[in-house]
C-alpha cells in the first residue's frame, strides 16, 4: 500500500496545486505523509457529516472539492465547528486533501463532468487556459446536444441527471426556444457571462446565478440560463475523480479502495413553488 506523500504527489500530478486561483486554499490540511493509504472518500465538502462518514468508513484519506479553510484561521479548537473536523479526522488518522480551483480548470475537470452528467458533447473550454498548448484546459465547457431541445426539455434532462435537491433546476427564457449548443460551468458561474455571450451559445447551466448579473445577462440577449444547485454541479466531479484515482492505483498496483459520498451537503433543505401568477387581462 502507498503513503500518503505517494498518493498526494499523484493528485498534484492530476490537479497541480499551482494552477488554483491566487485567493484559493487547496493542497492538504492534515495528514502523516508516511502513514498508510488503504481507502479513500471523495466528497464535495469537507463537512462533520462527510468526516464522520469517512471514521465509519475506515478512510485513510478525505479528498474533498471545497477548502475547509478557505479564508484561513487562527484556531483548530474543536469548539468551533471546522475545528470539530479537524479532530475528528486527526483522531480517526484520516488526511485531507483538497482539489478546488486547480479541479475546475483541469482536464478532466469539474465541468467535464458535470457535461458527461448531462450526456454532452464538449466542444472546447469556455474560458481556455493560455498555458495549455492542446487548448483543453480552462474554466467552464462549451458543448452540443445530441439532438436539438427546448429550454424547458433541457431543464428537465439536467433536473433528471444531475443529483436531487431541493432547489431543482430554475430556468429563464423562453421555455420554448430551442436549445443546440450550451455552455456549463460547475459552481458559481455568473462571473463567466462575457465568455458565454461570447461562445454564441444558446444556453447556460451553472450555479448561482444572482439577480442583477441574470437579469442584465437576460437584457443583453435571448440566452437561456439554467440555475442548478451549487453542490449538484459539482458533485459529478468526485465520481470522475474517484475513477482517476482508481486507475493510477491499478497502474502502481496499489489497490486502492476509493468511495464516493452520497451524502447530499447542498444547505438547502426544502422548496416551496409559488402558485402560478394570474396573466393580466388585456
Amino acid at each position: 500500500m502507498p503513503a500518503l506523500n505517494d498518493v498526494l504527489a499523484a493528485l498534484d500530478a492530476l490537479w497541480p496545486p499551482e494552477r488554483a486561483e491566487q485567493w484559493d486554499a487547496v493542497g492538504t490540511v492534515c495528514g502523516d505523509p508516511d502513514a498508510e493509504v488503504t481507502r479513500v472518500l471523495f466528497a464535495v465538502d469537507p463537512v462533520q457529516e462527510v468526516a464522520d462518514e469517512a471514521v465509519e468508513l475506515g478512510a485513510d484519506l478525505l479528498i474533498t472539492h471545497h477548502p475547509l479553510y478557505l479564508r484561513g484561521t487562527t484556531t483548530v479548537a474543536a469548539s468551533t465547528f471546522k475545528g470539530r473536523v479537524v479532530h475528528t479526522l486527526i483522531r480517526g488518522g484520516i488526511a485531507l486533501h483538497v482539489a478546488h480551483t486547480n479541479a475546475d480548470t483541469a482536464d478532466p475537470g469539474v465541468s467535464d463532468a458535470l457535461a458527461g452528467a448531462l450526456d454532452l458533447r464538449i466542444v472546447g473550454p469556455l474560458v481556455p487556459d493560455a498555458t495549455d498548448p492542446e487548448g483543453r484546459r480552462g474554466l467552464g465547457r462549451i458543448c452540443e446536444l445530441d439532438h436539438p431541445e427546448t429550454v424547458r426539455e433541457f431543464a428537465e434532462r439536467a433536473a433528471a441527471r444531475l443529483p436531487a435537491t431541493a432547489q431543482g433546476i430554475r430556468a429563464a427564457g423562453d421555455p420554448d426556444r430551442t436549445v443546440r449548443r450550451v455552455a456549463v460551468s460547475g459552481g458559481s458561474g455568473d462571473g463567466l457571462f462575457d465568455a458565454v455571450r461570447a461562445a454564441g451559445v444558446d444556453a447556460f447551466l451553472t450555479a448561482d446565478l444572482r439577480h442583477h448579473p441574470s437579469s442584465e445577462a437576460r437584457e443583453r440577449s435571448d440566452l437561456a440560463l439554467l440555475d442548478a444547485a451549487h453542490w449538484a454541479t459539482e458533485w459529478p466531479w468526485t465520481e470522475q475523480a474517484a475513477a482517476q484515482l482508481d486507475a493510477i492505483s491499478d497502474r502502481h498496483g496499489w489497490g486502492l479502495r476509493t468511495h464516493v459520498s452520497r451524502i447530499v451537503t447542498d444547505p438547502w433543505t426544502a422548496h416551496a413553488a409559488a402558485p402560478a401568477a394570474p396573466r393580466p387581462t388585456p
